[in-house]
């Protein structure tokens, strides 16, 4: 099967999702094209010894890259960011029609929803059949990070682009999603449900496994020799990281919150660590990703935060699958399916979101779980990641899923 891959975010930049995929297919033994622009995550400026230029091609067995030009913008102004994501949809689509021209079918990383142009432009002029896989729902992933305008025109933008996300789930072939609760927004949005299917994603299994804890890591996270619980990743609005920061402040004499990363709500969190008095919050700077299964390890619980949005509901965060894959119990500040799958396969401890009270009653959960326990919480996260979100498992369901839509396409 000759297979057509578009996706704006392709490594070196650190979204492995789409290059495990193309990787995964060619060793099954399929042709894959890949369809991508310069690398810019997340500085927003193109990575040294990359030049921007029209056909940039590498060929590797079966596996084909080719970049085209796009505006890089990874800040918070919503006028660069739409050039960036127009920009691409704009260049790929031009690229898309002679050089994905010979594929059965086209699968597109959504977000953003420009990306989903060659496709279009493929069904249009050949018929090629089209998958999406949808890690975000928009128009709320938008709305929710601040970027979007209030008011009249935000509920104008809204309008906007739910009614554009409705015409391409209409569109395409088949619909990818990453948990039960965003294949129901997308239905209600307008998508046939019987294109619809969830594939859990996974992480990067070669960085995320279990490790025995070190006195290394844990000198590297200030383990004092307390309950200490980890959040590592983006601090930004959808975070809503400061609920941790009360709650770790109400719980200081048994908690301490190790905080790894950086992101828009860094500098308005340690102030507030400063104002609370909590002297058992740390923040740490970002690590490299070939450390962090390390510093999981040192670490007693990882702690997943979302902010309380209906939109947000379907959104699975990234780190949960780091945290499982590595057998670390989890703590888990958010609604929907993240906190169900969690609370059902009793992986860790759930909380309504932005309830720091609701939370801080999980840390003294936490803290004072007898070990035997927290260890069979470990077990039961390794078990449940390699059976339902590991990268065999997700690769399976998507090339059972694009050779269907192949099968579609030559049909017609």
């Amino acid at each position: 099967m000759r297979i057509g891959l578009v996706t704006q975010w392709y490594p070196p930049e650190s979204i492995f999702i789409t290059e495990n995929l193309a990787t995964e297919l060619v060793a099954r033994g399929h042709e894959v094209k890949v369809l991508t622009t310069y690398p810019s995550y997340p500085l927003g400026r193109v990575y040294p010894g990359y030049r921007q230029r029209w056909n940039d091609r590498t060929r590797t067995g079966n596996l084909t890259v080719r970049r085209v030009p796009s505006y890089p913008s990874h800040d918070r102004s919503p006028v660069r960011r739409a050039a960036s994501y127009f920009s691409f949809g704009a260049t790929s689509a031009v690229a898309g029609v002679r050089y994905l021209a010979d594929v059965d079918v086209t699968y597109v990383y959504h977000p953003p929803p420009t990306s989903v142009a060659p496709a279009a432009v493929g069904r249009l002029l050949r018929g090629t059949p089209a998958v999406l896989h949808i890690q975000d729902p928009w128009p709320e992933s938008v709305l929710h990070s601040g970027m979007a305008p209030q008011g009249h025109a935000g509920r104008l933008l809204d309008r906007a682009v739910a009614g554009a996300m409705r015409r391409i789930y209409r569109s395409v072939t088949a619909i990818a999603v990453i948990s039960p609760a965003m294949a129901e927004l997308v239905i209600e949005r307008g998508a046939d449900p019987d294109k619809v299917r969830v594939v859990w994603n996974w992480t990067d299994d070669v960085l995320f496994r279990p490790v025995p804890a070190t006195d290394a890591a844990r000198a590297a996270i200030g383990h004092t020799g307390r309950c200490t619980i980890m959040f590592a990743g983006n601090m930004g609005l959808l975070q809503r990281i400061e609920t941790a920061v009360r709650a770790a402040a109400a719980t200081r004499d048994l908690v301490d919150l190790v905080l790894i990363g950086s992101g828009m709500q860094e500098e308005s969190a340690r102030r507030l660590a400063a104002e609370l008095g909590a002297d058992n919050v740390r923040f740490l700077t970002r690590r490299p990703p070939e450390q962090m299964a390390e510093l999981y390890a040192a670490a007693e619980y990882q702690l997943i935060c979302l902010r309380d949005a209906a939109g947000l509901r379907g959104t699975v965060p990234s780190k949960l699958q780091a945290a499982l894959a590595c057998g670390r119990p989890v703590i888990v500040s958010a609604g929907g399916d993240a906190a169900r799958l969690v609370s059902s396969a009793r992986l860790g401890f759930t909380c309504p979101p932005e309830d720091w009270r609701a939370l801080a009653d999980r840390f003294v959960a936490a803290a004072t779980q007898p070990v035997a326990e927290r260890r069979a919480m470990a077990e039961r996260a390794r078990e449940v990641y390699l059976d339902r979100m590991s990268l065999p498992v997700g690769v399976d369901q998507l090339e059972d899923i694009l050779t269907k839509a192949a099968g579609q396409g030559r049909r017609r």
